[in-house]
């Protein structure tokens, strides 16, 4: 069959990753419908379909510049619904090897609770040219007839599953009779909890703070303004020290980090609704499109694809960026004069790609804790060496290390960064002269001692 009017698709699923996706087929002209199956909520509150909806998200920069590209203006869309400006240079971040510097900028984002981001997303999606959406349906089938696809009751050229880490495409694939291989996975067994606060009068700090869990102490946190001047505190422990829903136990968590910045915090704001607790965090990446026999008019993105653990903020980025690349293949697909079945098996290992330089850094950094499933190999034991030693240069100071740090953990730049011959300079001169004089805690954080004993 030849198609000669806009290409039809059908997108499982209305979170984040379905919506890039469908702002992606919009943009590139194709009707587009989105199949979800809550009914989703007009305010921006958190929803069942949506298990981490009280976490707190976070676009990295490259995720951020791949949402404007999708949906022009989001960024102002979100400061003018009180989203928080900030840029991660000023985040008070206490590392493996001490504090990193808080005067060097790095990337600025904005700061807003996940169903916020959401809503805004989801009314500019809907606002675009030939985007229908059908609320309250679950897909339980997927048929594929001749060139056609069906799902529930639509038909389309191509069909999209982004319905997150609880997608049934293997089942799906498994009785179209197309071959699946089990997936890649690595858990480390983390478990989060995290408060929503408000602030009493004026917040004794603006600033971002991170606690980060190491294999030593196994526990961390992050504590981060959001819109109408609340606050989110999340609490993440691996294996048996994850935090429980229990608000004493949660302060008790807290207290017992290795810094009390947060636990100062968290004293002097006001606790809104209960703790929200999340388990299911391990990194488990499928392997589509590598088969020959990967069907046409077919794709997975986002955590329908490759899900990672969420303490490290990677997976909104990556759906964003994997968007750009399906808007891109229909576009480039529009542009030729004859057009049969789409042919999805070198975009799916594309979209795959999108994904290999976060999965190498979350299973890399989730492998190191004792509470992990399998065990670094050689290659990635020696990498770690390498960037262990570079974690140490930033916390002592040294700017070439800290920005290689933050353009790889931003997607902005490839790991090669952290072999740049300047680097190597750095650490050899460290390990002749030793390293430099540590960076100290920083001193925005002195105003909550003052606060607390005002």
């Amino acid at each position: 069959m030849i198609a000669t009017g806009p290409r039809e698709v059908v997108i499982i699923g209305a979170g984040l990753a379905g919506l890039f996706a469908a702002a992606a087929a919009a943009t590139a002209g194709a009707r587009t419908m989105i199949i979800e199956r809550d009914v989703l909520p007009e305010t921006p509150v958190a929803r069942k379909g949506v298990p981490q909806g009280r976490q707190p998200h976070v676009l990295l920069f490259r995720g951020f510049l791949a949402a404007e590209k999708l949906l022009p203006g989001i960024r102002e869309d979100l400061l003018s619904h009180g989203a928080v400006p900030f840029d991660f240079g000023t985040l008070a971040w206490l590392g493996e090897y001490g504090w990193l510097p808080t005067w060097i900028p790095a990337y600025e984002t904005v700061s807003a609770t996940r169903p916020l981001l959401e809503q805004l997303v989801r009314e500019r999606v809907k606002n675009l040219d030939g985007v229908t959406m059908r609320e309250g349906a679950r897909v339980t089938e997927l048929h594929h007839d001749a060139d056609r696809w069906r799902v529930v009751c639509e038909d389309g050229d191509l069909v999209i599953d982004a319905s997150g880490r609880g997608s049934r495409l293997p089942h799906w694939l498994a009785e179209l009779g197309v071959p699946v291989t089990e997936p890649l996975m690595v858990d480390a067994r983390l478990g989060y909890a995290c408060q929503m606060y408000r602030a009493i009068g004026r917040p004794p700090i603006e600033i971002g703070v991170v606690i980060q869990a190491t294999p030593q102490t196994g526990r961390g946190a992050l504590a981060i303004p959001v819109e109408n001047g609340h606050w989110l505190v999340v609490a993440g422990g691996y294996g048996d020290r994850r935090p429980t829903r229990d608000t004493g136990e949660f302060d008790q968590f807290l207290a017992a980090l290795p810094d009390p910045a947060i636990a100062e915090l968290t004293q002097q704001l006001e606790p809104v609704g209960d703790v929200a607790i999340h388990r299911q965090t391990g990194n488990r990446r499928n392997r589509y499109g590598r088969s020959r026999s990967w069907p046409a008019g077919l794709l997975a993105v986002g955590d329908a694809y490759c899900a990672f653990n969420p303490v490290y903020g990677q997976g909104i980025t990556v759906a964003a960026c994997q968007a750009l690349l399906i808007r891109d293949a229909l576009k480039h697909d529009n542009s030729r004069a004859e057009r049969g079945p789409l042919e999805t098996r070198r975009l799916q290992r594309r979209i795959g790609a999108a994904a290999d330089l976060p999965w190498q850094a979350a299973t890399t950094e989730d492998l190191r804790h004792p509470s992990s499933s399998g065990s670094q190999p050689r290659m990635q034991r020696l990498l770690g060496l390498w960037t262990a030693q570079l974690a140490r240069l930033a916390a002592h100071g040294d700017r070439g290390a800290y920005l290689a740090f933050a353009r790889v953990y931003h997607l902005m730049a490839a790991p090669a960064t952290l072999f740049h011959p300047s680097l190597v300079f750095s650490a050899c001169r460290a390990a002749i002269r030793g390293m430099p004089e540590q960076n100290p805690r920083p001193r925005a954080l002195n105003a909550l001692l003052r606060s607390r004993s005002a």
